[in-house]
């Protein structure tokens, strides 16, 4: 009787909770349209607060980049606000900071881009709002700016290399990614970016930031007909493209299992385990989702922080997590232990996998959580900035309108046999990648995956 109580009071609390977080979405719909310029543009007004929150991105991540010149693509983000239209970056970050406005930017694989945070008034938002168009219209990319950059970068990635978090990173992508451009590093190599010159740059601005592929966000204290107003002008003077972008590779498979120890003094061994996961659209997002949310992604509630932590010691955190992608991009495991129980913490976190994918979750587990995830779900929302964030993912990646909307009743969809299955489909603990730094010696192990 008293597991029937709390199994229906379980039931209960996460009904009231679904009902709180779609209350909480009602009232913020989003519009999309297409502008003039070509640019795709999704917009939420919200007049509560005189804030405007404004993005522009493009496919122009580091997947863009070639093997000879990886870094052009940050590097060409990096110096968008560094000079542009006449003005140098001095004057560029003091008059944003006259109107009170901040400008910020987005970089990964896929995407880069720039945010503009302004006060809504016309005056102050006019001269934020011309600022960022000429920015993104007219880049100088400063021949000085650029070898100053350049100096700056080859420092900080000499730095970096040393660094055991780095290599492991580093080694596990290339062994994941192999001849894919998610390979590459973000920030380019030493030896590539003291190649960069800057006809590089001009010539992956004009090839990648061009009007009919950009998607501009814009959340915050003004109408539909401004709003419309601002997209045009942000996009009006960008170069055009010549069709679609060129659509990223297909991410292949890993084969079989290989294991990388690399020696390094440093007294914790890192470590990565993973392959190819999902891509930003797959159908089994949530499920995935919610499932890892148990595995390893849910902090001192999951299980792999329950094996590696709490029962034995092994580690002080141990994680796992999907990156999906416009390509597909990992799931990752990771945990840092001392390098002289590496072996034992391995051997954990493999059998607590292959246990997760021939189980799945109990049913207590999914309950549990499905009640924090929809639990947390308005703190998701509960600002214009993580709500414009939301809006440049949906529009770069083409989810539906409603994600948002959909969120909580998409998680509440998920079952245990749903978890089990999509597990099977995504994860082969018999082809991933194991990356170790932190040994006395390097060695490399390899498998063929079972059949």
């Amino acid at each position: 009787m008293a597991t029937e109580m709390r199994t229906g009071l379980a039931r209960i609390a996460a009904a009231a909770l679904l009902c709180l977080a779609q209350q909480a979405f009602a009232i913020l719909p989003i519009e999309q349209w297409q502008s003039p310029s070509g640019a795709k543009v999704l917009f939420v007004a919200n007049r509560d607060l005189p804030m405007l929150d404004v993005s522009v991105d493009f496919p122009a991540g580091s997947a863009y980049d070639t093997r000879e010149k990886s870094g052009a693509a940050a590097m060409t983000r990096g110096l968008l606000r560094l000079g542009a239209d006449g003005l140098a970056e001095d004057e560029i970050a003091r008059r944003f900071a006259d109107v009170g406005a901040v400008l910020g930017g987005r970089f990964d694989p896929d995407r880069a881009g720039l945010h503009l945070r302004t006060l809504s008034d016309p005056q102050r938002r006019g001269t934020a709002i011309d600022l960022l168009s000429r920015i993104l219209r007219a880049p100088e990319f400063p021949a000085e700016v650029l070898e100053r950059e350049k100096v700056r970068q080859i420092g900080a990635l000499k730095e970096a290399d040393l660094k055991p978090d780095t290599q492991v990173a580093r080694l596990f992508y290339q062994m994941v990614f192999r001849e894919h451009p998610y390979a590459l590093r973000s920030s380019g190599d030493v030896a590539t970016v003291g190649r960069l010159t800057r006809g590089d740059l001009q010539a992956f601005y004009r090839r990648h930031y061009v009007a009919d592929r950009a998607v501009v966000a814009i959340m915050g204290d003004v109408s539909r007909q401004e709003a419309e107003a601002i997209a045009e002008q942000l996009t009006a003077g960008l170069p055009r493209g010549d069709g679609q972008a060129t659509p990223l590779p297909q991410v292949e498979s890993l084969s079989q299992s290989v294991t990388r120890v690399v020696a390094h003094p440093a007294t914790q061994s890192h470590i990565l385990i993973g392959a190819p996961g999902i891509r930003r659209d797959d159908p089994d997002y949530f499920t995935l989702f919610v499932g890892n949310y148990i595995l390893g992604g849910g902090g001192f509630v999951s299980r792999i922080t329950e094996e590696v932590r709490q029962k034995r010691g092994l580690a002080y955190s141990a994680y796992s997590y999907f990156s999906p992608q416009q390509a597909t991009g990992p799931f990752i495991i990771g945990m840092q232990t001392r390098r002289d129980q590496a072996e034992e913490a391995l051997s954990v976190l493999r059998a607590t996998l292959r246990e997760y994918l021939e189980k799945g979750p109990t049913g207590e587990e999914l309950r549990a959580a499905k009640q924090n995830i929809i639990g947390g779900f308005p703190m998701r929302i509960d600002s214009n900035r993580k709500i414009h964030d939301y809006l440049g993912l949906i529009g770069f990646y083409g989810l539906p309108l409603g994600y948002l909307e959909d969120f909580v009743g998409n998680i509440d969809k998920v079952t245990v046999d749903g978890i089990r299955s999509a597990f099977a489909r995504h994860v082969d603990p018999d082809r991933m990648v194991t990356v170790v730094v932190g040994a006395d010696s390097d060695r490399t192990v390899m498998s063929p995956a079972a059949r």
